[in-house]
C-alpha cells in the first residue's frame, strides 16, 4: 500500500451518507452479498443466458485459439465477476476511507502525484474492466487532490441521482461527459485528476478513431485525446488487475507526457493497446457483455 491506513483516512474527505435503502443494503456483510452475487451469476448465465450469444461471438472473434468450452468458462466467469462488481458497488454505501485502501492497492501511485505537485492537472483514462466505480473511490480517498470523473447521466431521473449520490460520497467530482471539456476549460486552475473512461463505442459522437482492436475493426471514443490535445495536460492510463474478491491492484502507465504533440488517433491508438493488453491478461474482467462493435467501419473516408 502507498501509504498506511490512517495515513489514507486522516486525508480523505468524510464519506456522503448514502440514501437510506443503499444504507441498508450496505450494511449487509460482504461474504453474504457474494453469496448473493453468485445466486445472480448463475441465473443470469444459466437460466437467463443474459447476452451469452453476444458474448460468445464477441470471444469466438478475439481468442479464435479458443474452443466452445474455454469461451463458455469465460463467460460463466464473466457473469459472476459482474455480479460481484454490482454487489461490491451497493457494499460502497458502508465502506470507510480505509476499506477501500485495503481492498483497492495502487502499485505506484506516486506516479501520479508526482505529476500533480507540478502543479497542473493529471488526465487518468481507464477502461471498463475489473470494479470502476472502487477505482473511483480509491483515487479520491487516496490521491492527495480533487478528483473528477466524466459519466453518463442515467436516463431515469431518481436513479441518476440516487448513483450521484453513492459515486461522490468520497469526494469524487461528477461531470456530465458531454460537459466535460467546457468544465475542465473553466476550472482549469484546479490542480485535480480528470478521470474519464474511454472504451465505450462512440455511437453519438463524430469523432472516432478506427483501429484493430481484438481482431476486429473497432471504433473509439476520441474525447480523451481532444482534451489531451487541447490542455497539454500529462495523460496515464490506469490498469486494473482483480486479485481476490473484492481485492483490486491498480497501476499507472503513462499515456503522453505535459504538451507532448501527437498526430491524430496517435493518442487514442496507444490507449487501445493498452486496453487490449489489459483485456487478454484477465478476459472474464472486461465487460463484455455489453455490445461494443454495433458500428461498422466506413468503406471509404474516416467514418
Amino acid at each position: 500500500m502507498s501509504q498506511p491506513d490512517a495515513d489514507v483516512a486522516a486525508a480523505a474527505p468524510a464519506p456522503q451518507r448514502p440514501v437510506w435503502w443503499i444504507a441498508l443494503l450496505s450494511r449487509i456483510p460482504l461474504p453474504a452479498l457474494y453469496g448473493f452475487a453468485r445466486m445472480l451469476s448463475a441465473l443470469g448465465f444459466h437460466v437467463f443466458r443474459y447476452r451469452r450469444d453476444i458474448i460468445d461471438a464477441s470471444l469466438a472473434i478475439a481468442f479464435p485459439e479458443l474452443d466452445a468450452g474455454a469461451r463458455a468458462a469465460i463467460c460463466q466467469r464473466h457473469h459472476q465477476g459482474f455480479a460481484q462488481v454490482f454487489v461490491e458497488i451497493l457494499k460502497s454505501g458502508a465502506l470507510t476511507p480505509a476499506d477501500i485502501a485495503r481492498r483497492v492497492r495502487f502499485t505506484n501511485l506516486p506516479l501520479l502525484q508526482e505529476q500533480l505537485a507540478r502543479g497542473r492537472p493529471v488526465l487518468v483514462v481507464a477502461a471498463h474492466q475489473c470494479n470502476w466505480e472502487w477505482l473511483m473511490h480509491a483515487m479520491a480517498s487516496q490521491v492527495g487532490y480533487p478528483v473528477d470523473a466524466a459519466y453518463k447521466p442515467l436516463k431515469n431521473q431518481w436513479a441518476n441521482d440516487e448513483m450521484l449520490t453513492l459515486r461522490t460520497r468520497f469526494g469524487a467530482h461528477l461531470v456530465p461527459a458531454k460537459e466535460l471539456l467546457p468544465d475542465i476549460i473553466k476550472r482549469r486552475r484546479i490542480v485535480r485528476v480528470i478521470s474519464v473512461i474511454a472504451d465505450q463505442e462512440p455511437r453519438s459522437s463524430e469523432k472516432r478513431h478506427w483501429t484493430r482492436f481484438l481482431n476486429r475493426d473497432t471504433a473509439f471514443y476520441m474525447g480523451a485525446e481532444e482534451i489531451a490535445r487541447t490542455t497539454g495536460y500529462t495523460a496515464l492510463f490506469v490498469a486494473q488487475r482483480r486479485t481476490a474478491p473484492g481485492h483490486y491492484e491498480v497501476t499507472f502507465t503513462p499515456l503522453s507526457g505535459a504538451g507532448e504533440r501527437l498526430g491524430s488517433g496517435e493518442f487514442t491508438e496507444r490507449y487501445a493497446r493498452l486496453v487490449e493488453a489489459q483485456i487478454r491478461a484477465a478476459p472474464p474482467d472486461w465487460l463484455w457483455s455489453h455490445k461494443r462493435w454495433k458500428l461498422k467501419k466506413p468503406l471509404y473516408g474516416a467514418g
